[in-house]
C-alpha cells in the first residue's frame, strides 16, 4: 500500500451555490474552505473522507462526465432531489434500475432507489475506464482492497480510506479528453511520491506556496493529488 484514499474535490464556477445544492443532497453543512472554495461536510459522516471540497475554477464544465457518485435514496424516486436542484437526465430503463441526474453545473450522478438495511447516501465512486481490471488492479495496488471483476465493470471494495462501499471502474469505449471535474486526494504513506511515479503515476505538478501538494495522473489520465503526511516547504 502506497497511499491511503483521502477525500473528494470537484470543480465548480460558483462553489458557494454548487457546495449549498450537494449539503442539500447529502443532508450536511457547507464550510468556507478560503480562496472562494466551501467543504461539504456530511452530519452523519463516519470520517473526513466522505467531505467534498468544492474549488474555485475559471472554466465551464465541458465534456463527458468521466466520474460521478452514486446515492442510495430515502424515497422510491428522486423528487427530492429534484427539489433540491437536480435535474432529470434519464429515468430507470430495462435493467438500468437507477436514475441519472445532473447537478446545477451539469456534472451527472445516479440515484438509485432504497435497499433495505442501507441508508441514503452515496455508496459508490464511479470512475469511466478503457481497462477496468487494469485500472481496478492499479488502484488496489495503491490504497490496498480487494477487486471484483464484472467484465464491464471492475470494483476495488476495502480501500484504505475509502469510505464508501465501492470504487468502481466502468468500461466506456471512448477515452479520456478533458480534466476531470471531480478528482480525488489520497494521503501518501511515504513523505513524497516516489512510490506513486515508480508505480505508474505521471507527475503533473510539484508542490508550490499556494499549493502544497503533488498534482499526478493515474495511468489512464485521472487526476488526483497526493499529500505528504510532513509538512512542505
Amino acid at each position: 500500500m502506497i497511499a491511503r484514499f483521502k477525500d473528494l474535490c470537484l470543480d465548480a464556477t460558483d462553489p458557494l451555490a454548487l457546495g449549498g445544492f450537494w449539503a442539500r443532497l447529502l443532508d450536511a453543512d457547507v464550510a468556507d474552505a478560503g480562496d472562494e472554495d466551501t467543504r461539504v461536510d456530511p452530519r452523519s459522516a463516519r470520517s473526513k473522507a466522505e467531505s467534498i471540497w468544492v474549488n474555485k475554477v475559471p472554466e465551464p464544465r465541458v465534456g463527458k462526465t468521466r466520474v460521478h457518485l452514486d446515492l442510495r435514496m430515502a424515497d422510491a424516486d428522486p423528487a427530492a432531489l429534484l427539489a433540491a436542484g437536480a435535474r432529470l437526465v434519464r429515468k430507470p430503463s430495462g435493467a438500468a434500475t437507477w436514475w441519472v441526474l445532473v447537478d446545477p453545473e451539469g456534472n451527472e450522478f445516479c440515484a438509485f432507489p432504497p435497499r433495505e438495511g442501507t441508508g441514503p447516501g452515496p455508496f459508490e465512486l464511479v470512475v469511466d475506464a478503457a481497462d477496468p481490471v487494469a485500472q481496478a488492479t492499479w488502484w488496489a495496488g495503491v490504497v490496498g482492497g480487494v477487486i471484483e471483476d464484472e467484465s464491464t465493470h471492475a470494483a476495488v471494495s476495502g480501500a484504505a480510506g475509502f469510505p464508501w462501499d465501492y470504487w468502481v471502474f466502468a468500461g466506456v469505449p471512448e477515452p479520456k479528453t478533458v480534466k476531470n471535474r471531480l478528482h480525488w486526494d489520497v494521503d501518501l504513506i511515504d513523505p513524497e511520491p516516489t512510490a506513486l511515479i515508480a508505480a505508474g503515476a505521471t507527475l503533473l505538478r510539484e508542490p508550490h506556496a499556494q499549493a502544497r501538494w503533488w498534482v499526478l495522473a493515474d495511468p489512464e489520465g485521472n487526476e488526483f493529488c497526493a499529500f505528504s503526511p510532513h509538512p512542505i516547504g
